[in-house]
């Protein structure tokens, strides 16, 4: 089925507010791109050429260390941008993107982008407000890598999903876990086993439930509190 890119467009905080003419230009530029999950749509350190956006599925951004550990940045779904740090700093990716799942990505060209700034300067605010939220967050993950332990960080990751995911009764939200042990460690910074014994320690501390890969969180606001100790 082929992809509405207008509408793909309109979906982004960056070019929501496009007029018609432009956000048809626009889209008839735009490269589209399909990933398969475990895709790279680029590597840290490649010349970055222009900026992505996510048209359906999740995209990972991430850093990966000498020995092989991964670091997740931030995970984007549909209507988000990628890659809008180097439009503006000429610089390389900062990071490696893949795919979390089958997705498709529109490719938009910096030189384009860089126009539209120049002209409409909404779009222009709109970035500066994108990355100012992009800031936030790596300042939030260096926080809890550095000031909070591994159960509170992985606590606040199923804070997080059950946002996103969870079916809520009362006081508190059940979800089920996609996500692998080794996935999540990627997200909270440490290794596989270490994730199997925090959950095990949040569990025999009452703060979550454990059936398989599946987690009740009998209290949302209690997990919230030893999340933010």
């Amino acid at each position: 089925m082929a992809t509405d890119k207008m509408a793909a467009l309109r979906r982004t905080q960056m070019f929501g507010e496009l007029e018609e003419p432009e956000i048809r230009a626009l889209a008839e530029r735009a490269i589209e791109r399909r990933l398969a999950s475990g895709d790279l749509l680029f590597v840290a350190g490649e010349e970055a050429n222009g900026l992505y956006v996510l048209v359906e599925g999740a995209v990972r951004a991430f850093r990966e260390s000498v020995d092989g550990r991964e670091q997740v940045i931030h995970v984007e779904r549909a209507g988000a941008t990628i890659a809008e740090v180097p439009v503006f700093d000429e610089g390389p990716y900062p990071s490696t993107a893949a795919a979390e799942e089958a997705s498709t990505v529109l490719f938009i060209d910096r030189r384009d982008v860089r126009r539209l700034c120049l002209d409409h300067p909404r779009i222009a605010l709109a970035a500066l407000k994108l990355l100012a939220g992009r800031l936030r967050k790596c300042a939030e993950l260096v926080e809890a890598l550095s000031l909070h332990e591994v159960d509170q960080r992985l606590a606040r990751l199923l804070l997080a999903e059950a946002l996103l995911r969870g079916s809520r009764k009362g006081d508190g939200v059940t979800l089920d876990i996609v996500l692998t042990n080794q996935q999540i460690a990627a997200r909270i910074g440490t290794v596989r086993e270490v994730v199997s014994r925090a959950l095990n320690r949040l569990q025999q501390n009452g703060l979550i439930e454990v059936e398989g890969r599946r987690v009740r969180i009998p209290d949302e606001e209690v997990l919230k509190a030893y999340a933010s100790e």
